[in-house]
C-alpha cells in the first residue's frame, strides 16, 4: 500500500460514492488505481450565548402607574420605559472541521480483499473496511421550533366612550379600575355558576374565560405597566493553532446593551482560555531518523492523537464552562502500517473518530 499527500481531493474520486444517511463509501478498485482520498480535521470550538432580553412599558396614558396602588392596590408599578439584559448561559462544544492541508491519499494493493474507505460527507475518515454511523447527524437534526411572540392586546380596544371622555386621568384610572373589577365580578359568577347569562357548553365556556382574562389584563396593565422578555442566542467559533489560549477576549456583554463586539468597551469580557494538559517534548532528529520518519509518514494511513486540554469560559469571574476536551491541534500524528491490510482472508477493520480523525477500535 502507497501513500501519498495530495492537494485536492476532488480529482481523485474516480470510483461510483455510495451514499448513505452520513457517509460516503468510497471502494479502492482498478479504476482509481486502487488509491482512495481522504481528509482529517482539525478542532473548533464553538461557544453559545443564551440570554434573555427584558423590556418594561409604562402602562396607557402615561400617567395611571400614580393610581396603581389607590385603586388596584398595585404597589410596584413600572415607572420608565426601559430594557435590560441577561445571561442565561453559556455553552461550549468541541466539533471537528476539515483541516485542508491534511488530505491525503491511500493506495491499497491490488490483490486486497475488498477494500473501501468511508467518509463523512466532507471527506474525513470514518472507517476502513467497515460501514459507519454517527451517533447523532448534526446536519439532520431537528430545529427548536420558532417561538413566535404573541401580540400584545390593545387595551384601548377595551375603553368605553365614557372612558375616553373623561376630563382628568384620575377619572379615567377610576373608570378604568371600575371596568377590572367589573370583569372580576363576572369571572368570579360564571365560576361559581351564578351568572344570569352561562356559557353552554365547554367551548364556549373557554372562549369566554378567556376573553376576560385577557380584557383584564390590557387593562391592568394601564397601570401596572407590562414586562416582555425574549430569548436570544449567538454562536462565536475559535479554531486554536498549537498554542495555548489564555483569556481571549470572546465578546463583550453590557446589562443595557446585550452582546457586543470583542471591542466595545460598553460591555464586560468574557474570556475563554484553552491550555494544553499534555504538551508534548520537544524532540531533536537526526538526519537520519528524519529520513525514517519521512519514509514511515509515507506509508501507510496517517490518523490523530489528540491532546487533552482545559477548556474555560468566564464571565464578571463566573466559570460558565469548565470542562476537558479534545484538541486535535495539540496533539500528534501516527500510523497504520500498510502491513495491517495484506490479509487476504480477513480485512482488518479500523474504526476512527470522524471529528477527531483518531483510531476508535481496530477489529481483527
Amino acid at each position: 500500500m502507497k501513500f501519498y499527500i495530495i492537494a485536492s481531493l476532488s480529482l481523485l474520486f474516480y470510483s461510483l460514492p455510495v451514499i448513505s444517511q452520513n457517509t460516503v463509501k468510497m471502494s479502492a478498485v482498478k479504476g482509481n488505481n486502487y488509491g482512495v482520498a481522504y481528509s482529517l480535521p482539525k478542532t473548533l470550538v464553538k461557544v453559545k450565548v443564551t440570554y434573555t432580553k427584558t423590556t418594561k412599558r409604562v402602562g396607557g396614558f402615561g400617567g395611571f402607574y400614580q393610581f396603581a396602588e389607590r385603586f388596584l392596590n398595585i404597589s410596584d408599578p413600572i415607572t420608565a420605559d426601559g430594557v435590560t439584559y441577561s445571561i442565561d448561559r453559556i455553552e461550549a462544544s468541541i466539533e471537528g472541521v476539515v483541516d485542508k492541508e491534511k488530505s491525503y491519499l491511500v493506495e491499497f494493493k491490488s490483490n486486497t480483499v475488498a477494500p473501501f474507505v468511508t467518509l463523512s460527507k466532507d471527506g474525513l475518515i470514518c472507517a476502513i473496511n467497515s460501514d459507519y454511523e454517527f451517533d447523532v447527524d448534526k446536519n439532520g437534526k431537528e430545529q427548536e421550533a420558532a417561538v413566535i411572540p404573541l401580540k400584545p392586546v390593545d387595551a384601548n380596544a377595551f375603553l368605553t366612550e365614557e372612558i375616553l371622555r373623561a376630563g382628568s386621568t384620575i377619572k379615567q384610572a377610576e373608570l378604568v379600575a371600575k371596568k377590572i373589577y367589573a370583569l372580576r365580578e363576572t369571572r368570579t359568577a360564571i365560576l361559581t355558576g351564578e351568572a344570569d347569562t352561562m356559557p353552554p357548553d365547554g367551548e364556549a365556556y373557554k372562549i369566554v374565560m378567556g376573553e376576560l382574562t385577557e380584557q383584564e389584563k390590557a387593562l391592568t396593565e394601564l397601570f401596572s405597566g407590562s414586562v416582555t422578555t425574549e430569548t436570544i442566542s449567538k454562536e462565536f467559533i475559535v479554531i486554536p493553532d498549537d498554542k495555548n489560549i489564555d483569556k481571549k477576549v470572546l465578546f463583550r456583554f453590557s446589562a443595557n446593551l446585550g452582546v457586543v463586539d470583542a471591542g466595545d468597551l460598553s460591555g464586560a469580557p468574557v474570556y475563554l482560555s484553552l491550555t494544553n494538559k499534555e504538551p508534548k517534548e520537544e524532540v531533536f532528529l537526526t538526519p537520519k531518523e528524519e529520513k525514517e520518519m519521512v519514509k514511515k509518514f509515507s506509508k501507510g494511513i496517517i490518523y490523530n492523537i489528540p491532546s487533552k486540554a482545559a477548556l474555560n469560559v468566564t464571565y464578571n469571574g463566573k466559570a460558565f464552562v469548565d470542562k476537558e476536551c479534545d484538541i486535535v491541534q495539540y496533539g500528534s500524528q501516527d500510523v497504520l502500517t500498510p502491513e495491517m491490510f495484506d490479509n487476504k482472508k480477513t480485512p482488518i477493520k479500523v474504526i476512527f473518530y470522524p471529528e477527531l480523525g483518531a483510531v476508535k477500535q481496530i477489529i481483527q
